[in-house]
Order: structure tokens, then C-alpha cells, then sequence
């Protein structure tokens, strides 16, 4: 035995071929047991008949049946080699003696009918579990002439018909310490025009984009609040806006646009390292504080109020989107500025009553507490086909806008009331 094994390294030697080094022989090593391991992975049998043939497939049940089957067919006289064959064996005699059962459930009718009859209990109690404060305040807004709104929502989960009411009462508490003071006498290089230009390129980026109306209020709103804690340069004031949208898309879209988009839009005055660094430093300003009521927050339950239709709604939000671009519209509260959007709106369209108990409940203010808001939105009108400025006039004459811009400003309607 020690002269075979060491026979073939003499001969090795002799003929000058180099021995296999140590990793060589541990890579072969790896090399079979891989071999061995694919072999197992495969499910792979050696299955040795007596004429020599080898099959070498996966052994299922049915074909280790089908095997046995064979096998005992011809008497047994052709050895099979096969591994498990008896755990097989007993598989295959065990599914071919069991006969398959089907089993029939049928549904217990009279279980269910009580399971429904307690659903349906349950949730009629549900729904005449009224308090006594609600049921007072309930009677007490109808003797004073306001209607009910969200009746028709009590069974849509998504009005929040509930506690709506509660939901408006804090927002309306809110809003005054998330407002922005007055900033231009700060700003050194900037002044109110130049926010207008800013905000007006602003409608109409959001516009391109397809965006939803809460973007394009907070990126507004963000604007405003950043610059009312940070001078800025005139050439950064575009950029403030990009970063401002970018934040507000990030917040209130589905689908986001990305950076590149905004680099695009802007005609790449900035980089996307410039823009980035704009979000970082606004966010970090801000403190990470973007849940704000806005205006658009407040319109739309006033606009319920107003039991309004499209074309209400249109010029509503026709004197929305220019209260954002002017300046002089900070100095009321975006409760009032929604509440006068609505009035506005109704004056230009002479709807009767301008004013209501409703609205009054619900917005919180008196007609005579909108005039001053009022006129100020009812003379941009006017002065908006003169303007350079029109991207709104454009947008809100379009016929899928109902044309509102080109209504008649409510001018004199409102000198007549007066």
C-alpha cells in the first residue's frame, strides 16, 4: 500500500510536474463536497435496475409508486435499489387506501341570523346613543335658524361628522401663533411686489405639475413664515420658493416631484445641492413645524355651509388664490380670509341671501366683520385684467374653471348695499 501511494509522486517528480500546494488540495476538497452538495440539492437518487440502466430524476411520490408498482409487477425478479423505499412504499399504500372524504360545511343559518340581529342592534344602539349636550345644542341651532351641515355625514366615517365641529374650534384657536407677522420692514432687498412675481410663477408651477390645492397653500404659507424669521437676498428669493414647494409636495402629495423637476421648472439658476440646503434650512427654522390651518382648510367647510355648487366653489377659490399673492392679505387670519372668499364670491354671483345664520355659526364672523377683506378681494378683481401678473386670471377664465375671472366684479354691488 506504501508503494502505490507514494509511487505516483516519484513519477510526478520525474516528469517535472509541481506538487499541489496545500490550498490546491483544499480547493479540490471544496470542490467535490460542492459536487456532493449540488447532488443532494437536486433530490437526486441513484436508481440501479438489474440490466445496469441508472435513472437519475427526483423521486416523487407518484413516481416511487409507479416504481414499486413496476417492480412488483415483474415478480420481483429485477433487483431496485432504492433509497426510502419502504417510507415510499407505505406513502403510496396509505394515498391509494385512503379514499378522499369531502366535506360539506354547510353554514349554521340560524347562527348567523342571531350574529347579524346583534350587529344590527349594536349599531342601531350606536347611533341613538346621543348625549343630552348634543341633543340640546342640536335644538338650540335649529330655534336659531342654522343648519344642520353634517347631517347627511353621519354615516360617512371620513366626514368626521363627529367631532368636525371640535376640529374647526381648535383650529380657529390655532391659527393666530402659526400666522406670520409682518416682515418687509425687516427684509432689506426684498419687498412685496417681489413676493407677488414669486407667488404668481408659484400658481403656475403648480399648475404644470398637476399638484393638489393643499400644496400650493402651505408652500405659501411656508414661504411666508420663513421669511418672517430670516432676511433674505433677492436672488435667493426663488429659491426660497422652489424649497418651500419641494417641502409642501413632500407633505401633501402622493407622488412627489423631484428635485430635477424643480431644477427644470427654475431654468437651472439652481443646483441641486443649493436646493437641498434651501429645504435643510428652512425645515431647521421652522423646527420641523409644517401642520398649519391654512386658508383652503377653512374654505372648504365654509364653502359646506354655503351649500354651494361648482360654480360657487370656482369663485371662491378664485378669491382664495389671490389673497395668497398679495401681500396686504396677511394682516387677516386665514379664517377670515376663507369666510370672505366665500362672500366675495357670493356677491359676484348675487346670490341671495349674501349672509346667513349658517355661515355665521360656522365661519364665525358678521358680515361687517368681512367689509374690510371683502373689498380689499373685490378691487384685485378689478384691477386684474390690467395687471402683469396673470396667471390666475388666465387659469380661472379657462371653461374648466367655469370662466369666474370673467364675471363682473361685485364693485358697485357692494356700494349699492351699502
Amino acid at each position: 500500500m506504501a508503494a502505490r501511494n507514494q509511487a505516483p509522486v516519484h513519477h510526478q517528480q520525474q516528469r517535472g510536474v509541481p506538487l499541489p500546494t496545500a490550498k490546491q488540495k483544499e480547493a479540490a476538497g471544496v470542490d467535490i463536497r460542492n459536487r456532493k452538495a449540488l447532488e443532494d440539492i437536486g433530490n437526486l437518487n441513484n436508481l440501479r435496475i438489474a440490466d445496469g440502466k441508472q435513472i437519475t430524476r427526483p423521486i416523487t411520490r407518484c413516481f416511487g409508486a409507479q416504481l414499486l408498482a413496476n417492480a412488483q409487477a415483474a415478480g420481483n425478479k429485477k433487483h431496485v435499489v432504492i433509497p426510502a423505499a419502504e417510507a415510499v412504499k407505505k406513502k403510496a399504500m396509505v394515498r391509494r387506501s385512503k379514499p378522499i372524504e369531502v366535506i360539506t360545511i354547510s353554514p349554521d343559518t340560524k347562527e348567523r341570523a342571531k350574529q347579524e340581529k346583534r350587529c344590527s342592534s349594536a349599531s342601531a344602539s350606536k347611533k341613538k346613543a346621543n348625549s343630552l349636550s348634543s341633543v340640546l345644542t342640536a335644538r338650540s341651532k335649529i330655534a336659531c335658524g342654522i343648519r344642520d351641515i353634517d347631517a347627511e355625514d353621519e354615516e360617512n366615517e371620513l366626514a368626521m361628522a363627529e367631532y368636525v365641529e371640535d376640529l374647526y374650534k381648535f383650529y380657529k384657536q390655532n391659527e393666530d401663533s402659526c400666522c406670520a407677522r409682518d416682515y418687509m420692514i425687516s427684509q432689506t432687498e426684498i419687498n412685496p411686489k417681489m413676493r407677488s412675481i414669486l407667488v404668481d410663477w408659484l400658481i403656475e408651477v403648480h399648475h404644470k405639475f398637476e399638484l393638489m390645492p393643499e400644496t400650493l397653500y402651505l408652500t405659501v404659507f411656508i414661504i411666508d413664515r420663513y421669511l418672517s424669521v430670516e432676511s433674505v437676498l433677492r436672488k435667493e428669493l426663488q429659491l426660497v420658493g422652489v424649497g418651500a414647494m419641494l417641502i409642501a409636495c413632500k407633505y401633501e402629495e402622493i407622488w412627489a416631484p423631484e428635485v430635477n423637476d424643480f431644477i427644470c421648472i427654475a431654468d437651472r439658476a439652481y443646483t441641486r445641492e443649493q436646493i437641498l440646503k434651501m429645504e435643510k434650512l428652512i425645515l431647521n427654522k421652522l423646527d420641523w413645524s409644517l401642520t398649519y390651518p391654512t386658508s383652503y382648510v377653512f374654505i372648504l367647510r365654509f364653502l359646506k355651509a354655503a351649500n354651494s355648487d361648482k360654480e360657487m366653489e370656482n369663485m371662491a377659490f378664485f378669491f382664495a388664490e389671490l389673497a395668497l399673492m398679495h401681500y396686504a392679505m396677511m394682516v387677516y387670519r386665514p379664517s377670515m380670509v376663507a369666510a370672505a372668499a366665500v362672500y366675495a364670491a357670493r356677491c359676484t354671483l348675487r346670490k341671495t341671501p349674501l349672509w346667513n345664520k349658517t355661515l355665521e355659526y360656522h365661519t364665525g364672523f358678521s358680515e361687517s366683520q368681512l367689509n374690510g377683506c371683502v373689498k380689499l378681494m373685490v378691487s384685485t378683481h378689478s384691477s386684474l385684467p390690467e395687471s402683469k401678473l396673470t396667471v390666475i386670471y388666465r387659469k380661472y377664465s379657462k371653461e374648466e374653471k367655469g370662466g369666474v375671472a370673467l364675471k363682473s366684479p361685485a364693485t358697485k354691488f357692494l356700494e349699492d348695499l351699502k
